[in-house]
Order: structure tokens, then sequence, then C-alpha cells
């Protein structure tokens, strides 16, 4: 399927990449459906749309009319199958745990069109895991986007052995046309390009912290002042959410049973407290006075 193919995207999920990743293609032209099974994460979602086109048009980025198209190709439903019915191009952006991906993508394999592409927007879990839970294998590809989705440029678009070229091809020229700069990976490795780095700076970030050897603070103000890092490992994990980073590690140890994969204890401490990060006001720093 080419490019000029695709006029109409769904995303699964409204959750902070869900609604992000919607309203980039919303705004760069495609007609686009978000579902969720959460009417509330929907409301959510859908309020954001109008303070964030709001705000574009106050900063001079889009116009009024602009806004308004933008807000008309954007639609938002708990009906997964009124979402992918239509769709040329399905982004998934829901919870990071195997198993409900792949009952997931059996659905929706069995209610999308047959040339539709199903990408996974995971940055843990490889499309060749998902892609055996559906008829049509090639389609089936990692399309990662990066936190804050509206603003990070970068797009890793993972070839498995199972993806075509054509779904190859089409995947990064619609990353072109959502304005992104994408990266090829050539091959499932864990954590992809970017990830697989920061993976190591979170371990060894995590191990200092936990052997009191620095503060998160101080981890952060050496990533930042010395290393020329925007954000520090902890910063940045209160962004993305710590409850993902845990949930990815303790897939990858019920993947490996390997105990050096568990969360470490920081981790699970504000895990069990509901301290994710920005999302909840409390992480690694405290966000309830700004």
């Amino acid at each position: 399927m080419e490019l000029e193919r695709i006029k109409t995207i769904a995303v699964i999920g409204a959750g902070n990449m869900g609604h992000q990743i919607s309203m980039l293609c919303a705004i760069k032209g495609f007609k686009t459906v978000c579902t969720d099974i959460s009417q509330e994460m929907l409301d959510k979602a859908d309020a954001f749309v109008n303070s964030y086109l709001d705000g574009r048009v106050k900063k001079e980025k889009l116009t009024r009319e602009q806004a308004g198209q933008a807000r008309a190709t954007i639609r938002f439903t708990t009906d997964l199958e009124d979402a992918v019915k239509d769709a040329d191009y399905v982004i998934e952006a829901a919870v990071e745990v195997l198993e409900i991906k792949r009952r997931l993508f059996a659905d929706i394999d069995r209610m999308a069109p047959p040339h539709a592409i199903l990408a996974t927007n995971s940055s843990a879990i490889v499309s060749s895991k998902i892609a055996g839970a559906t008829h049509r294998p090639d389609k089936i590809i990692n399309l990662h986007f990066f936190n804050p989705a509206l603003v990070m440029k970068l797009v890793e678009v993972v070839q498995g052995p199972h993806v075509s070229e054509q779904t190859l091809k089409t995947s990064m020229a619609l990353c072109d046309a959502l304005g992104k700069v994408c990266v090829h990976v050539k091959k499932e490795v864990e954590g992809f390009l970017l990830n697989r780095i920061f993976l190591r700076i979170y371990k060894e970030a995590l191990w200092m912290l936990d052997m009191e050897v620095a503060s998160s603070e101080d981890i952060d103000k050496a990533c930042v002042y010395g290393a020329g890092h925007p954000l520090g490992p902890f910063a940045l994990m209160d962004l993305t959410g710590i409850d993902l980073y845990h949930t990815m590690s303790m897939e990858k140890f019920r993947e490996t049973g390997e105990v050096a994969e568990l969360p470490s204890p920081s981790i699970v401490e504000r895990y069990t407290k509901g301290h994710y990060g920005q999302k909840t006001g409390k992480g690694w720093y405290d966000y309830t006075q700004k």
C-alpha cells in the first residue's frame, strides 16, 4: 500500500502517547479516530485537543482555520470496531503487556480492512511477538514515537523479519508526512536504538541511587551539566512515567526469569505508592506546587 492510500488513521489508546499521536495525525490532515476502553480517558483526550489547538492559535503556530480543520478531522470512541473498520493505518498505544497486545491485534486484524497496516508504538515489545496473532504478519510493524509525541521529532521504524518492504516503505513515508525524522532499525533488538542506549544509563543511575552513591537530583545534574543531556534520567522517567518503566521491567523478568531484570527497589517503592511522575504529581520530583 502506498502512502497516497492512507486517508484514515486509527489510534488505539487515549493515554499520553495515544492522544498526542492522534492530535499530530489530525493536524497533518489525516482523518483520525482515537479509541480507548475508558470514557474518562477519551474525555480527557478530547479536552486536550481543544486546549492544545487554542494554544497553538494564540502562539500563531496555527491559524484559526487550520485549528478548526484539525478539530473536525479527529473524533473519539470507545467502540474499537468503529475506530478501525475504515482505517488505512492503525497505531496501537496501549499498555505494555504482551498478551494484551496480542489479543488486541487479533481483534483489530479481524475488524480492520485487509489492506491496513497495523503498527505498535511499543518501545519494548517487538512486533514479531504480535504478528502471529494476526493473518497479516507482513503488515505488523513497530512505529515507535517518543514522548511527548507532538514535540519529539524522532520515530523508530523497526523492521522485524516478517515485515514486508512495502510496509516499511509506507511506514517511513507516513512518518515523513507527519513531519517526523524516522530511522530504520534493521533488526529487532531490545530497546531499539535510543532506549537501548538509555537503558544502560537508567540501570547505572538507579544502581547509584539504591547504593546511596548520590541523590537522584545530583545524578540528574551530572548528566545535564556534565554530559549535556537536556534531562537527567530521573527527570526523564518522571516525564515518560515510572509505571511504564516498572511494567517494562516486569515484562522482561517474566520473559527471561532473570532476577537482574526486576525493577530496582526505588522504582518499586514509587510504583506501589502511585507516584508515577508528572502525571500523578509526584515521582522522583514533586510537581504538586507547579
